[in-house]
């Protein structure tokens, strides 16, 4: 009798566990087909635009065997460098100077070792101070200041016969702009993720659901006719005046 009961007992939990299996295998299939109804598609949005900021500067140093000596000579400098700016049609105000750096600058002798292991040794000598500054040059929205620091940033050379070498940073730009233009990217590759699969749809006979998920790709912005390749992190191009930006959407929606 109690064999026949604990039969009976396993039969049970044996059809149970056949009906929970069968319930999670039709649900698999169920969602695996739901997932199968469905249509992606990637829209871009592309722009072309000039730089309205531009940010541009330059370096000069001075080397001294002493610190008041080394302030004085870069002074000096500094006053020079301003007149030149000046005489070539710049405001005061319309370029600053960062404070000055001070170093010690040290050099490495060689010292001849006789009775050591070693034939050389090598000592470092207290060599002087170096004073550095930097000068910058910013606008925005301001073309005719933009053009005039332009213009100005490949004739520093002219400071050589002055005794100052100015090292020239390179030029960047920036649009002040950028988080409307970005929006309008969106919208406008978004427009384009919904046009396309729309089209696609008609074409094949289908029937387009509701929207179930929008993700946006990377923003890029590249010099115009550039050949730079696209990043996975993204790019953003400091060093073209006229520049390209873009961006994807991605649009999954269901098919009815």
């Amino acid at each position: 009798m109690q064999k026949m009961i604990k039969n009976a007992f396993s039969t049970i939990i044996i059809a149970i566990a056949i009906v929970i299996t069968a319930f999670i295998l039709g649900s698999s299939f169920k969602n695996r087909n739901q997932n199968l109804d469905t249509i992606s598609v990637t829209g871009l949005g592309t722009t072309d635009f000039v730089s309205d900021e531009i940010l541009w500067s330059g370096t000069f140093t001075v080397t001294s065997p002493d610190l008041k000596s080394a302030y004085s000579k870069i002074s000096n400098d500094k006053k020079i460098i301003s007149d030149f700016f000046i005489s070539k049609g710049f405001k005061p105000t319309e370029f600053t100077f960062d404070a000055v750096v001070f170093q010690k600058k040290f050099r490495e002798i060689r010292k001849e070792n006789p009775q050591s292991n070693y034939q050389y040794s090598y000592e470092q000598v207290f060599d002087g101070y170096e004073a550095v500054q930097n000068i910058t040059f910013k606008s925005k929205k301001d073309p005719a200041l933009m053009a005039k620091i332009e213009a100005v940033s490949s004739k520093t050379s002219e400071l050589i016969n002055s005794g100052i070498e100015l090292t020239s940073n390179p030029i960047q730009y920036t649009y002040s702009e950028l988080p409307g233009l970005k929006k309008d990217l969106i919208e406008k590759a978004t427009k384009d993720a919904s046009e396309r699969v729309e089209k696609i749809v008609s074409t094949a006979n289908g029937d387009l659901g509701k929207l179930k998920k929008a993700s946006m790709g990377v923003f890029q912005i590249t010099g115009q006719g550039s050949n730079e390749e696209f990043s996975y992190g993204g790019n953003f191009d400091t060093y073209s005046k006229n520049k390209t930006a873009r961006i994807t959407v991605r649009l999954e929606y269901e098919l009815e």
